[in-house]
């Protein structure tokens, strides 16, 4: 393989590793805010239980997060110089705007979430944990739009020309505010939501299972279980306001998302299928004009193929790009799904009595993981030839001084570090989920001593 695809497969893979912690952090700090502000309002021991418990695993998602997170800075300089010129200017206001107004307030008041336990009040812990979570919300909100300039460039100019060409400012809102950021902010903030949620929701659907601290975790999986069914079903308008911005600034990405070739006309939407890119066919299960009706509200409205495109500036791999979002698609679909039938049984009052159905939220929690993995790489793929859309190629953007075996060395060490930390981070979620939400300061205090007995068992 060429340097270029040893590039992009080594920042694909470290990408895709880091983006396993942040939306877990961003989850869980809204369920740790729900939790505490449960605990003021009502006084009851169990949400503060809840709180602390959670409190240690979101430590482990963002410490983990923060490590592996660094290493993509890095390969920007040695990997893909050329583009670290080119959009140096836009990438480093953005991430210096991280660092100052969202790192900084999540760190700044991360030590009182940690530590301040019965050292600072109850409201003012409170407001350390609000803090650590819109601090997280801030540090999606600019790498989300250091990204979508990338796929929606604004607000800028071009300085120089050929390999001295890079892109400047002319205008900070207008880069911020480009057209894609804020429909694409909003579809990763929910979908963080809902890592958060279903991870509260596996682990106390777990404890139910066997029996475990069972008056705190049907607290714990209600509250998870409201998070999930709103913004699951939230998703739908986030995801549909998504795809409304990619017909109108990346139509080339838009037809191969669902493998449409025609260059104009109207445009099927398929459940799933199989794209052949050489006969420009899709095998599957469709519904006919399906696409063109979500865009235009008309089955017959034409909808611009691939075909009308140059082949050089369209996506190489679209049964891939395909098969990416209709994963993505698949499994927001199967979220909401889940999460409203868990409701019905709330419900009847019977939701605790499925152990069917709390054995698969036990194993739900790798869903949403998976449809945000699978929505970052279809719109990646779906760029494809541009690393920067309609202005700096991919292949363009490499570091001219590395060879293919120096990416080899470094992707293989990545692998091996990486497999140690997911291990790590395996071993030591898997002993805090088994030790369980009580300390041993809790057991005297609290009234459920059959139920809180259970941790030596």
């Amino acid at each position: 393989m060429d340097v270029e695809i040893l590039s992009r497969i080594q920042f694909a893979f470290t990408v895709a590793f880091h983006y396993i912690y942040p939306p877990l952090s961003i989850g869980i700090g809204l369920i740790l805010v729900i939790f505490e502000g449960l605990y003021i309002k009502t006084g009851n021991k169990d949400y503060e239980i809840l709180a602390r418990f959670w409190t240690k695993i979101f430590a482990l998602t963002f410490g983990i997060g923060v490590a592996t997170g660094i290493v993509m800075e890095f390969e920007f300089g040695t990997n893909w110089a050329t583009y670290s010129k080119y959009v140096g200017d836009i990438f480093g206001s953005a991430l210096a705007a991280e660092g100052i107004f969202a790192f900084a307030l999540e760190s700044g008041f991360l030590g009182v979430l940690l530590f301040g336990w019965n050292r600072v009040k109850p409201w003012v812990h409170l407001v350390a944990t609000c803090g650590v979570f819109f601090g997280s919300m801030f540090s999606a909100v600019w790498i989300v739009i250091a990204n979508s300039w990338q796929q929606t460039p604004s607000g800028y100019h071009i300085v120089g020309e050929g390999m001295n060409a890079r892109a400047e400012i002319t205008d900070f809102w207008a880069m911020v505010f480009n057209p894609s950021s804020m429909e694409r902010l909003s579809h990763v903030w929910l979908g963080a939501f809902l890592s958060g949620a279903f991870l509260v929701l596996s682990v106390h659907a777990y404890y139910l299972i066997k029996g475990r601290y069972t008056d705190i975790s049907r607290k714990a999986f209600r509250i998870a279980l409201i998070v999930a069914t709103v913004f699951s079903l939230g998703q739908l308008f986030t995801g549909h306001k998504s795809a409304d911005g990619v017909a109108k600034n990346q139509p080339p990405k838009l037809a191969a998302l669902e493998g449409h070739f025609e260059k104009s006309a109207p445009a099927d939407m398929y459940l799933f299928g199989w794209v052949d890119k050489e006969s420009q066919k899709v095998t599957g299960i469709k519904v006919p004009g399906g696409l063109s009706y979500l865009l235009h509200q008309n089955f017959e409205e034409p909808v611009t193929g691939l075909n009308a495109f140059p082949e050089n500036e369209r996506p190489s791999q679209v049964n891939a790009v395909f098969q990416f979002y209709h994963l993505m698609v698949a499994i927001g679909m199967s979220l909401i799904a889940l999460s409203l039938l868990g409701v019905f049984f709330w419900w009847r009052g019977t939701l605790f009595n499925q152990k069917w159905l709390l054995v698969v939220f036990v194993f739900a929690t790798l869903l949403p993981q998976i449809a945000n993995q699978a929505g970052w790489f279809a719109a990646e793929m779906g760029r494809q030839p541009w690393v920067v859309y309609g202005l700096l190629r991919t292949s363009d953007a490499l570091s001219a001084s590395v060879t293919a075996n120096q990416v080899w060395f470094s992707l293989i060490m990545f692998f091996l570090v990486y497999l140690l930390l997911f291990a790590l981070f395996i071993y030591l979620l898997n002993k805090k989920i088994k030790h369980g939400p009580y300390d041993e300061s809790d057991i005297e205090s609290h009234p459920m001593q059959q139920d809180i007995a259970q941790i030596f068992n």
